[in-house]
């Protein structure tokens, strides 16, 4: 899979993930999380429905529950607006819409609209589509509710309108759950650590390589510039587990580790290469390198002070450049680099990150919600994909390679991911349920503020994963 995933980067990121709006994707499933910007919340409860009708949706007529083959009555989507945005959104629905005009569809969607169709979830009254992105959603917490339908044997049927087998043209895999595919990932992304290329440049600041030099260029500009060289949103601390510890695990222990951490393995926390990397966070905290305020700010906030100079690193997808655009200084040049917590003569790590569709396991029409997942996946609206948002979809062989929009960082980015010796590419089965992933993050929060030790977060890390496995 690692092989196949970079030859497909190459292709789909160089082909030119658009610059000028690199993906601003929010995700509480995996990205970044309250986004409030890009228009997202003019969007919540398009069509006049903001999440508060049930009632007026439960039993759609005139759905094709009578096997007769045709696509017809209501058809409810729900997708999450952040840094992406929603024109792509908007253009794909449309047509959607021109090809299956007997289908009605109702739109749920804006920043905030994970938790206003909380309760139709809750009740069992769910829309038929959902893009699971934002604040609020889980896709391993909607799969072990048993909230999303099984599209396993499905999937093996379904024949893009390009002609290729859907399943076999992902750049990433879909996640499994002890064998069975219940989302499909439409977003591929990935978190790393960003800095201003242009301050390091005109400082001669020394781009981390790993964590040795990463801890000795934050302390040259805490000495130079007088700052918290680090900061991230303490009250969506999965950005520190996601865009920091995830790829650490990585470089530490392999796919394997990986997945013993998002299941909550007994004793994984108190492996040897796990509490290494705990240290590490310490060790940034011991030496006042991460903002004293971080545990207030929300995800913005950080940007924000980040990009004002207040802080020289953070870790973002790549949403983060689209997302605060309309905030960035003229002086502003966006460096990535894949979090650099491996150790020194290691490759960098990454892991990715992947925003996916489902349809409800009660799902009033599922052959429309079927039909609207299949008329996604294709090359069109891939890179369409691209053009509206500057982020990738998660298809092979998209050549946006004539695109003469795709941003320097993007461009460098691309080819650190592809050269072996630079980058190590690490997968995990399934992303983490939010039941572990929000006590293992308030724990996280602090052991950064300095308030508890690596063993005391070891201990507590231990009783979440117990209390997971229902221990």
């Amino acid at each position: 899979m690692k092989r196949s995933l970079k030859t497909t980067f190459i292709t789909a990121c160089s082909a030119g993930v658009m610059l000028g709006t690199l993906a601003a994707c929010g995700g509480g499933n995996e990205g970044g999380a309250e986004n409030e910007n890009n228009g997202g919340t003019g969007n919540t409860g398009n069509n006049g429905n903001n999440g508060n009708n049930a009632e007026e949706n439960t039993g759609n007529e005139g759905n094709n529950s009578g096997g007769s083959g045709e696509v017809s009555g209501e058809l409810e989507i729900q997708y999450f607006v952040g840094g992406y945005g929603d024109s792509w959104w908007k253009e794909v629905i449309e047509d959607f819409q021109e090809e299956y005009p007997d289908v009605t569809i109702i739109e749920h969607a804006g920043p905030n609209v994970n938790d206003e169709m909380r309760s139709r979830w809750v009740s069992d009254d769910p829309p038929d589509v959902v893009y699971i992105d934002g604040a609020g959603s889980s896709e391993t917490q909607m799969v072990e509710d048993g909230q999303l339908m099984d599209l396993t044997d499905w999937l093996g049927e379904v024949e893009t309108a390009d002609g290729e087998q859907l399943s076999e043209s992902f750049i990433v895999d879909p996640a499994t759950y002890d064998g069975q595919i219940y989302t499909l990932p439409l977003v591929f992304d990935t978190w790393g650590t960003w800095y201003n290329s242009a301050k390091f440049e005109e400082e001669g600041y020394e781009v981390p390589a790993d964590f040795d030099s990463y801890m000795s260029t934050m302390g040259d500009i805490q000495d130079n510039e007088g700052i918290d060289p680090f900061v991230t949103t303490g009250q969506h601390p999965y950005y520190f587990l996601r865009g920091v510890l995830t790829p650490a695990f990585g470089a530490a222990g392999g796919d394997e580790l990986l997945a013993d951490i998002v299941t909550g393995a007994e004793g994984v926390w108190e492996r040897e290469e796990v509490v290494a990397q705990m240290e590490k966070v310490a060790e940034m905290q011991e030496a006042g390198y991460i903002d004293e305020g971080f545990a207030a700010f929300n995800h913005t906030q950080s940007q924000m002070n980040f990009l004002l100079g207040d802080n020289a690193f953070i870790p973002v997808g790549f949403w983060l450049p689209n997302e605060m655009a309309n905030d960035t200084p003229e002086d502003f040049d966006f460096g990535f680099i894949p979090s650099p917590m491996q150790d020194e003569g290691e490759p960098y790590a990454i892991v990715p990150d992947l925003r996916p569709l489902a349809v409800a396991e009660n799902a009033n029409n599922p052959d429309a919600a079927k039909a609207f997942v299949e008329f996604v996946f294709t090359q069109e609206y891939a890179t369409l994909f691209s053009e509206h948002t500057g982020a990738i979809m998660n298809l092979q062989g998209v050549d946006l390679s004539e695109n003469e929009n795709v941003p320097d960082y993007l461009i460098e980015a691309n080819e650190m991911i592809n050269d072996p010796d630079q980058v190590q590419i690490y997968n995990r089965p399934h992303p983490m349920s939010a039941d572990l992933e929000t006590p293992i993050g308030d724990s996280l929060t602090a052991l950064m503020l300095g308030n508890i030790s690596v063993e005391e977060f070891t201990e507590e890390a231990e009783a979440a994963t117990a209390e997971y496995r229902g221990e």
